[in-house]
């Protein structure tokens, strides 16, 4: 029977079911709708059965078609699998990769450096600080900051870059409040604090200590935070290197208390699939190279 079947066909059944959409699969496998449709209906006729019913309303998948279903992803995954580890063979990298990572120079700078190495990969790629999980599927990789430890989740976690950092204050800010020598006196100060990225609250410190603290400046941008820090607004907990010039010219001053703030990590997040895409290797060791020559030019 399976000379007579199409493997397009089980594809779009199978996003169709997943989708319970003939419109959705559509758009997640780039195919007109009526393609999908009639995809599907070939599959039907040919195996004599009903595997969706569909009314104007809502589609069903019927006990035939949820048993193919079953059946069918583990053979699709085995089978995308044995491509991908093929792939891994070729001289050249190609195809479609999918990021999402934050939208700071740097990484902006690697994403064009690696495309124009490999011109035929293909670049889709979504700038957000703090993904969530709903919106990860889709993508081969996820680039995302974070303090401390990280939520248990389906996906491969990987360091990619660390920088110490410093809870800092601008000298007319501690002319009007006391200057906190504690982490319970730094929760009673004003602070400037994320509004969802890096976990948003409560602020992490080395060695499991947390602390809630006052907030009325809420951003996801670390320009914006060292900007309201800069103006007096409030306590503000920032990368090192990214205030070193201001603690040097004495516009902002580190706040000294008995633990240090985590360390700001960029992670790569990918599927833990069992043969990882050989373009997502290829891109982050692409990032390390590149994060390394620029550690050197710091230095």
């Amino acid at each position: 029977m399976i000379d007579k079947i199409e493997l397009q066909w089980l594809l779009s059944f199978q996003a169709v079911y997943e989708q319970l959409s003939f419109k959705k699969a559509a758009e997640r496998l780039s195919l007109p709708s009526s393609n999908v449709s009639r995809h599907v209906a070939l599959l039907e006729q040919q195996l004599n059965l009903r595997l969706l019913e569909r009314t104007t309303r809502k589609m069903i998948p019927t006990a035939a078609g949820k048993q193919l279903y079953l059946s069918l992803a583990p053979l699709t995954q085995a089978l995308d699998d044995a491509l991908e580890e093929a792939s891994q063979h070729g001289d050249s990298l190609s195809g479609h990769l999918k990021l999402i990572m934050p939208d700071i120079p740097f990484l902006a700078e690697v994403a064009a450096d690696f495309c124009l190495r490999h011109p035929q990969i293909q670049l889709s790629c979504d700038t957000q600080l703090n993904p969530t999980e709903g919106l990860l599927e889709g993508f081969d990789l996820i680039l995302r900051f974070a303090r401390g430890s990280l939520d248990d989740s389906g996906w491969v976690a990987k360091e990619v870059m660390r920088w110490p950092s410093a809870v800092v204050a601008a000298p007319q800010l501690l002319d009007q409040v006391p200057l906190p020598r504690s982490l319970e006196e730094l929760s009673k100060g004003p602070c400037i604090t994320s509004l969802t990225a890096l976990q948003g609250m409560p602020w992490r410190f080395k060695e499991g200590h947390s602390i809630q603290v006052q907030s009325g400046f809420k951003v996801n941008s670390g320009n914006m935070a060292k900007a309201a820090a800069l103006k007096g607004l409030g306590f503000a907990i920032l990368p090192t290197h990214a205030c070193q010039a201001e603690l040097d010219k004495g516009t902002l001053v580190q706040i000294d208390l008995e633990y240090e703030p985590e360390d700001l990590v960029l992670h790569a997040f990918y599927s833990g699939r069992k043969y990882p895409l050989e373009k997502v290797r290829a891109f982050l060791a692409h990032l390390m190279d590149m994060y390394r020559e620029e550690l050197k030019r710091g230095a």
